[in-house]
């Protein structure tokens, strides 16, 4: 029987989610960076962006072991693609304003949608930067700004 203290000795890793959730890797050691999450204020379903989509889904990428800065790792993640996005911007043309929007903004190293949408997240330099951004967003659109501390394990 487990008890109290061998269960508050279990070690949690970081993981990589790759395909559609099932492949499981070691994550990257993520950069203090900020984070700028934003909604346009609707939701999108995830089952209606998957049916939307057609083709294969692309290989599962293969990054880094961890990045000196958060403009490094913008630059790597620069390249590489969210299978679902396409789909959902055809069926909620906000997720296209919202990229938009966080692209233009002063400081953001990347924006890109989270998951299948409608969320989209930009990535600054720290947290004060992110929420600095986030000021200047329509007053309509939900928006939460922070700071990713990557620290190490």
């Amino acid at each position: 029987t487990p008890t109290p203290s061998s269960a508050a000795s279990v070690v949690y890793k970081r993981q990589g989610m790759g395909g559609v959730g099932e492949a499981l890797s070691p994550a990257p050691l993520l950069p203090d960076c900020g984070l700028l999450l934003v909604n346009p204020g609707v939701t999108l379903a995830t089952p209606a962006v998957f049916r939307a989509r057609s083709g294969d889904f692309s290989p599962s990428a293969v990054l880094s072991p961890g990045w000196p800065d958060a403009a490094a790792m913008a630059r790597d993640l620069a390249a590489l693609r969210n299978d679902l996005e396409a789909p959902a911007m055809a069926l909620c043309p906000s997720v296209v304003e919202v990229l938009a929007a966080l692209a233009a903004l002063p400081g953001c190293l990347l924006a890109r949608m989270s998951g299948s949408g409608a969320t989209c997240f930009g990535l600054f330099v720290d947290a004060a930067a992110a929420r600095s951004a986030a000021r200047l967003l329509p007053q309509g659109w939900w928006r939460e700004a922070g700071g990713l501390y990557g620290g190490g394990d």
